[in-house]
């Protein structure tokens, strides 16, 4: 089940996510939204 939920992200944070979104885009060749690389980062962390 998916919830939405509202986050504070540190400027630093939210560059690297960038940067980890980009090359996913790159690597897949398809839109990747911010929502998906948070949720694969978080899933990686805990």
């Amino acid at each position: 089940m998916k919830q939405r939920i509202t986050v504070m992200i540190d400027d630093a944070v939210l560059k690297k996510l960038r940067v980890n979104q980009g090359k996913k885009i790159q690597k897949e060749n398809r839109s990747v939204s911010m929502s998906e690389i948070i949720s694969e980062t978080l899933k990686e962390v805990i």
